[in-house]
This record gives C-alpha cells, sequence and structure tokens, in this order.
C-alpha cells in the first residue's frame, strides 16, 4: 500500500499554528518539531522533545492538567503515536478539556530510513482514539478537510484528536538549539515568567 496522500504537512501545521493565541506547543523529535520551527524556530511556547521517542503525549497531558486554563497542543509523528497508543486511553479517562493532538501521519518511520507504519498497513489510530473516548476525532486528507478541524483543535472541549494525512515529502530540517536545559528554561519562563 503506497502513501496516496497529497497535504502538505508544513503547511498543514503552519495553518493550525497561524492563530494558536496563547496556546501551549508539544512536539514529538523529529518531523514534527521541525515543522514546528518551520512556523517559528524556537517558539517559546512549545516544548520540541528529543530523544523520547513515545513521550510527547504524556508530557503534552500532564501540562494540560496542571495548566487548565491554557490551550495544549500536542504534534507528534504516526510513528510516535503508535508507540504510545496506551497513553490514548489514559487522556481518554482522564478527559482534559484544553488538550487536543495533532498526528502527522504520512504512514512512514521517516527518521529512520521510511519505512512503513502500521498506518500505512490499514491501522486507524483516528477511530483508536474514539474508542478511548476522545471527545472529538477526525481525520484531515485535504484543505477543506483542515479548515473544519482548525477550530476544533484551538477550541473544542477536549480531548480532540485530530490526524493529518500527509504526503511522504520532509522538507527542510530547521535548525533547533537542543540543549535540553536551556529548551527546559525558555520553555518554563515562557509558561511561568521569570522564576
Amino acid at each position: 500500500m503506497t502513501n496516496t496522500n497529497t497535504l502538505s504537512r508544513r503547511a498543514a501545521v503552519k495553518h493550525i499554528l497561524a492563530d494558536r493565541g496563547d496556546a501551549l506547543t508539544v512536539s514529538s523529535l523529529g518531523g514534527p518539531s521541525y515543522d514546528v520551527a518551520a512556523v517559528q524556530v524556537d517558539f517559546d511556547g512549545d516544548f520540541p522533545l528529543g530523544g523520547a521517542m513515545g513521550q510527547a503525549t504524556m508530557v503534552g497531558l500532564g501540562l494540560a492538567l496542571s495548566q487548565p486554563r491554557r490551550r495544549v497542543i500536542i504534534f507528534a509523528g504516526d510513528g510516535e503515536m503508535l508507540m504510545s497508543l496506551g497513553s490514548l486511553a489514559t487522556i481518554g479517562a482522564e478527559k482534559p478539556d484544553n488538550l487536543a493532538i495533532v498526528v502527522i501521519d504520512n504512514e512512514h518511520y521517516a527518521e529512520t530510513g521510511m519505512q512503513r507504519t502500521h498506518t500505512g498497513r490499514g491501522v486507524d489510530i483516528a477511530a483508536v482514539a474514539a474508542a478511548c473516548g476522545f471527545a472529538t476525532v477526525r481525520t484531515v486528507r485535504s484543505l477543506a478537510d483542515l479548515e473544519e478541524a482548525t477550530p476544533l483543535i484551538h477550541s473544542a472541549p477536549g480531548p480532540v484528536f485530530v490526524t493529518l494525512k500527509v504526503s511522504n515529502e520532509v522538507g527542510e530540517l530547521f535548525p533547533r538549539n537542543r540543549d535540553g536545559v536551556w529548551q527546559k528554561g525558555q520553555f518554563r519562563r515562557a509558561l511561568l515568567g521569570h522564576v
């Protein structure tokens, strides 16, 4: 089964983040972190994860629970999400109102050589999220779908789960500061002010 999706991941992420307000983002390692950086390198309100595959959803859940007045948007790849499917059950049980997960699904493990993931073999992770009790679930395949889903990502009562079915195009790798201590400090200042 070949990926026949035509939606551009960079354009979709840029569209979602164009009017993010004070939303906080958590971006998983690899492609999703580069996609967020393509909108704004080292955006203060983004916590990019490196070397922590499978952890973006749980980091985002903790952030959403600790900051109930702020919207938290998680950007994760399909490989990342497949590694942490159990987190969807925990999020579904906790039901955080302010949490949205956006899965950038190119149906491949782009970081390790473009091996096909299970989503390219028929596994529907949006259906898994729905079965776990997510309030809103969408699969986006077109610009019209993206237009409909973006306001849900920003403000629908959560948890919200959106799968972006994107092409295999990777795009430029935007340089980011990869110093974990610096990233933590930057994000903490953005969240809490100078403490």
